[in-house]
């Protein structure tokens, strides 16, 4: 069935609108949950609670693309159950490495929003910014901060040494950092 299908069945509060769903985007959803959690059943629960969020989202909301409205619902149940879980405890090797790689980054971002920025300028720096990348690098972005990858498996996907990706994303991410402190240095000099 096409998304357009899906998300009309949604619209008109059918509940095959969940069935059709699951069936062709659990896969997917599962995989985001997955590389945040590395665990079955909260992955699963994740994925699950997915259905039910999309089922009181639309409507009123009308996604454009559905599987990144519904990867974004299953990313953020996935985030919510990794605080919650190592709340008190420390995190998995593989989601402290990304939080350590984006530490630098995490601080410029505060600091513009804090001071110089609204969310949605800083979403549209972001966008400008990606479009900006070449689309492997743009890839290679996109997998590791969103979908939250491994660097072994982004490299595997682009055929590239594991260094020659720790690279390309220290790069993208000196570049983020640098597009968003300039966008700020031309904020204050308006204000």
């Amino acid at each position: 069935m096409e998304d357009i299908q899906i998300i009309d069945l949604f619209l008109e509060r059918n509940e095959t609108a969940i069935h059709e769903a699951s069936k062709k985007y659990t896969h997917f959803c599962f995989g985001i949950a997955w590389n945040i959690l590395s665990n079955k059943e909260d992955s699963e629960e994740c994925v699950n609670d997915t259905w039910f969020a999309t089922w009181k989202c639309i409507p009123p909301k009308k996604p454009a693309v559905l599987p990144s409205f519904l990867g974004k619902i299953t990313r953020g149940f996935a985030i919510d159950c990794l605080r919650k879980k190592y709340a008190a405890k420390r995190m998995d090797k593989h989601m402290e490495d990304i939080a350590g790689e984006l530490e630098n980054l995490d601080g410029t971002l505060s600091y513009t929003l804090d001071e110089y920025m609204e969310e949605k300028e800083l979403i549209q720096i972001i966008n400008k910014f990606l479009q900006g990348l070449s689309e492997t690098d743009r890839d290679i972005f996109i997998r590791r901060y969103w979908y939250m990858d491994s660097i072994k498996d982004i490299a595997k996907r682009h055929g590239i040494s594991l260094s020659g990706a720790k690279s390309k994303l220290f790069r993208c991410r000196n570049k983020l950092q640098n597009k968003i402190e300039d966008e700020a240095a031309g904020e204050r000099r308006i204000v």
